[in-house]
């Protein structure tokens, strides 16, 4: 990987981070039972609402961190999978699944590509 590969999957890894940590946390912070309720009224399990935000927060914190990125991005796609499947698909491309589709890629790298300029995951997986 070239340092300006290394330097835009670092990007990715950490924006996306910041993104899922902000959806999570407004999760939380808007009443996570709130959230569960609507899950409920789309048909999932409103328990789903608590892994959910749960995965935003600490798979966001763990992009940041650069660990276990692979596995993060693995689990950010098919979150945005179900997301755009169960809720967005419906509402059409633009101010429905566009912006979810932007981070199903980027997920999607992470998984297929890692992101080890400054990442814990240097330290754990050789290449």
């Amino acid at each position: 990987m070239t340092n300006k590969e290394g330097i835009g999957a670092l990007l990715l890894r950490v924006v996306l981070g910041i993104i899922f940590i902000g959806h999570g946390t407004d999760k939380f912070q808007g009443g996570i039972a709130n959230t569960a309720g609507w899950f409920d009224s789309i048909g999932l399990p409103g328990f789903l609402a608590y892994i959910v935000a749960g995965l935003e927060v600490v798979g966001g914190i763990a992009l940041i961190l650069g660990l276990a990125t692979r596995i993060v991005g693995g689990l950010f796609v098919l979150l945005l999978l179900g997301a755009i499947i169960k809720v967005q698909f419906a509402a059409g491309f633009i101010g429905g699944y566009a912006y979810d589709l932007a981070l199903l890629v980027i997920s999607a790298y992470l998984l297929l590509n890692g992101s080890k300029l400054y990442s814990l995951d240097k330290y754990f997986i050789k290449s």
